[in-house]
């Protein structure tokens, strides 16, 4: 499969841009495609339910779900909006170096940020941590009396679920923006969306067991991968071995990203020792 992005014209049908290419390697996309959105919108939601269970817990569960329900309904508006206007109406060779600079800088950070919590040099990443964090600031909160809407409470529950939701939307955008990206990137949102639901429902007990820090870091050696695989296809470059380039790709950052996690735990132990 040639990698060399031609110029699209903006009649070409959004769903023939999409549609999976013919490479026997497709599937190393697809499969990976579906574990980056699956993870990252999986994490991305999870800090948003950690904010909507606190306004409940704290407050009303009425007030928070209907913040978290208007937030939804805003960001199903902008997925609408955001996926087929960006996706058909951009050229395909600026688009994919778009789609790489965002993954990229995502990504980076993501994995810049594991490392650092690998190496103990940062507090591990925990939902349930933000969720007790939310819940303490709640509570010095005047609540309004019975019957009477607590503004406050919905506030919160909007902004937390909308601002995280953005970020889910951009990823699976961004992931969906390569020829065969869009069915893995729903399907990999879609199941993360049908997880943090259930963790949900059994409330905030399976947030103070997942592995945040370890799943972060993965989320972003997989976006770091997806991004420089992106970039580079828009400006033209040709992988070795076609879509298996991302095989390679995750292992060179997940090698570099070891050694730094090694590099770092033995200066922070002389450290200690000095």
């Amino acid at each position: 499969m040639g990698l060399t992005a031609p110029h699209v014209s903006l009649s070409v049908p959004y769903v023939s841009r999409l549609a999976p290419p013919g490479s026997s390697l497709a599937d190393v996309a697809f499969v990976l495609t579906l574990i980056g959105a699956m993870l990252a919108c999986g994490l991305e939601m999870l800090e948003a339910l950690a904010i909507v269970l606190a306004v409940g817990i704290t407050r009303r569960f009425r007030d928070s779900l209907i913040g978290a329900t208007g937030a939804a309904l805003a960001l199903a508006a902008l997925a609408v909006v955001l996926g087929p206007v960006l996706i058909s109406r951009v050229p395909l060779a600026p688009l994919r170096v778009l789609i790489g600079a965002f993954l990229l800088l995502f990504g980076l950070e993501w994995l810049r940020k594991g490392v650092l919590r690998l190496a103990h040099l940062r507090s591990p990443s925990s939902s349930f941590k933000e969720f007790v964090e939310e819940q303490e600031e709640l509570e010095g909160l005047e609540l309004p009396p019975p019957g009477r809407p607590d503004w406050a409470g919905r506030t919160i529950a909007f902004k937390g679920v909308l601002l995280e939701g953005i970020e889910v939307i951009l990823i699976v955008t961004a992931l969906g923006a390569r020829p065969g990206g869009l069915a893995p990137a729903l399907i990999g949102g879609g199941v993360a969306l049908i997880a943090v639901i259930v963790v949900g429902l059994v409330l905030h007990a399976p947030l103070s067991r997942l592995p945040e820090t370890h799943l972060k870091y993965t989320v972003g050696i997989v976006l770091s991968t997806f991004g420089v695989f992106f970039a580079a296809e828009g400006l033209g470059v040709s992988w070795p071995l076609s879509d298996a380039a991302l095989l390679y790709l995750a292992a060179a950052f997940f090698l570099i990203s070891q050694l730094q996690i090694r590099l770092l735990t033995r200066e922070r132990a002389a450290v200690a020792t000095a």
